[in-house]
């Protein structure tokens, strides 16, 4: 099936989906995981009215933004590192893998350095796994208690990226646990922090997390088809 036909199919699982749960398209954004695709790909999805596209390499997103329209919005969803943040700070709509303290300091820093704003999401590591980055749940508040001070960072909620391999139970026991962990961070009032955005389900378990709460699904495969390394 061609890239028209997959996210039409996306969008009725998922309606399907949030209708079951009493929920609104209002509630969610799909955003479309273009790592290795082509500028083609990506224009063709835009086209059909896709506006939310997220890379997992900083040099990927340097490399596509000034070649496509410039309100797309893109998500940074990979792991970043300090020496790539100037192609992503100030030109994603959201960075979704804040995953140590350290980084957050260092987007800040970036941040008020070249008068921008950096809105942010925190990673976490409910399986550790050992094979994710992320904040343990042990470390999140004092992490926050920091974070909220920052000037040029403000945080939006959540992410995360359920192991492959996992049962439905234990996918959404990960799904629930990060949902109750946004709520009580939301309950403590920090400063320059909500929680409004929960960062989790992709091709193989969105439709499980939309039902735990996901505000926004990172979407590949299903829609690009399986990628060619």
């Amino acid at each position: 099936m061609g890239l028209k036909e997959n996210l039409n199919r996306i969008w009725l699982e998922i309606d399907a989906a949030l209708k079951k749960n009493g929920r609104s398209r209002q509630d969610l954004h799909l955003i479309a995981v273009s790592k290795t695709r082509s500028l083609a790909e990506i224009k063709e999805l835009y086209d059909l009215g896709q506006l939310d596209f997220g890379e997992n390499k900083a040099q990927e997103l340097r490399d596509k933004q000034p070649n496509l329209p410039n309100d797309i919005r893109w998500h940074m969803i990979g792991h970043l590192q300090s020496n790539k943040l100037k192609y992503v700070v100030g030109k994603c709509a959201l960075i979704h893998s804040v995953d140590s303290l350290k980084l957050a300091r260092e987007i800040n820093e970036f941040a008020q350095k070249h008068q921008v704003s950096a809105n942010i999401l925190l990673q976490l590591d409910i399986a550790r796994d050992g094979k994710k980055q992320g904040f343990v749940e042990k470390e999140i508040n004092a992490a926050i208690e920091e974070i909220q001070t920052f000037s040029h960072v403000q945080v939006h909620g959540l992410m995360t990226i359920a192991p492959f391999g996992l049962s439905t139970d234990e996918n959404r026991q990960i799904f629930q646990r990060i949902k109750q962990i946004s709520v009580d961070i939301q309950a403590k009032n920090y400063d320059n922090v909500n929680m409004n955005v929960l960062s989790m389900g992709m091709s193989n378990d969105f439709a499980l997390a939309i039902e735990e709460g996901a505000t926004h699904l990172r979407i590949g495969t299903a829609i690009f088809g399986e990628r060619d390394y």
